[in-house]
């Protein structure tokens, strides 16, 4: 989804960068309805990445700003590869408890099944229950299920546990977004379960949830305002926050947006099209696998300053 690799340079957040990023949020985040010290997918503010476990020392210290700053309904996502033995990780889930996180998202689905062996899942999930009770929340659940449903302990490559799913049930009862990474890196294997499209199927559609959404949006560790799971796409730095708020989005500055807002996937695609782009004889398996392509080719033939970080379009391949 948002092109994730080890191949990135490892450009943490600072914690005078984290500190105005949390300074800048503060006022805007709603608690979840039932209190700000209960959490809810698409209330409060969670840790996320990447993976936030993987530098263990800023996210206590993230959690500490957040606590000094009284944001609300504060939670972290992760995929548990760092749940080795219950010793380790009750020990790390109390010392974040204890800094101020309020619950827990454990990540499950088969991409990280190929890395991360089951047992640790089932280990945090198990540990993070006894730990926050009811403020621990497991997406997707369907997939945890099927894991435990077929015996799984350890880690199963992608392509073994599509052997493992009939075609029928792969995408039953689970949100599955063909974004980032996953037409490139998984096209030829996609096609068993998705047909392709040709662009014009998709220039009424809406994007799902529309891209402007005021919920449940991410900033990055560059200061990227990113729209939901768009990701490549930036609405401006979180230095402009309440200026971006209040004033809206220049779409004389920022062209790709403009496109996107007043003439949908149709007019962006019109766009890149002055610029050289050429659509995909085979199709696009989304709306979004067509978006991120076009945003793809921009990238390579311009700078647009709405397309950040540029490190997303290096490592989709």
């Amino acid at each position: 989804m948002y092109a994730c690799s080890p191949h990135w340079d490892a450009h943490w957040i600072s914690k005078d960068y984290l500190q105005v990023t949390l300074e800048r949020l503060a006022g805007h985040i709603l608690a979840s309805p039932y209190g700000s010290d209960t959490i809810s997918l698409n209330y409060g503010l969670h840790f996320t990445g990447g993976e936030p476990f993987l530098n263990f020392d800023l996210l206590c210290t993230a959690c500490e700003l957040c606590s000094e700053l009284d944001i609300p309904s504060l939670f972290a996502e992760t995929n548990c590869f760092w749940c080795v033995n219950d010793e380790k990780t009750r020990e790390k889930l109390l010392l974040l408890k204890d800094k101020g996180l309020k619950g827990l998202l454990i990540s499950v689905n088969p991409f990280y099944l190929e890395y991360v062996p089951f047992e640790r899942t089932e280990r945090a999930i198990r540990i993070g229950h006894e730990i926050f009770g009811n403020n621990l929340m497991v997406y997707q659940l369907e997939y945890y299920w099927r894991f435990k449903k077929a015996g799984i302990t350890d880690r199963v490559p992608f392509d073994d546990y599509l052997m493992i799913e009939k075609k029928e049930d792969f995408l039953r009862n689970v949100e599955f977004f063909v974004l980032g990474r996953a037409a490139y890196k998984l096209g030829e294997r996609l096609k068993g379960f998705l047909p392709k499209y040709p662009a014009e199927l998709f220039f009424n559609e809406p994007c799902r949830p529309h891209f402007l959404r005021d919920w449940h949006n991410h900033f990055d560790n560059y200061g990227n305002y990113v729209p939901g799971y768009c990701g490549g796409i930036s609405l401006g730095n979180i230095r402009e926050l309440d200026s971006l708020l209040k004033d809206g989005i220049d779409v004389r500055k920022y062209p790709v947006l403009g496109y996107l807002m007043e003439e949908n996937i149709e007019g962006l695609l019109r766009m890149a099209e002055d610029y050289g782009y050429q659509r995909s004889k085979e199709g696009y398996f989304t709306k979004c696998h067509l978006c991120i392509d076009i945003r793809r080719h921009l990238v390579s033939v311009s700078d647009f300053k709405e397309l950040r970080p540029k490190e997303f379009y290096l490592h989709l391949d």
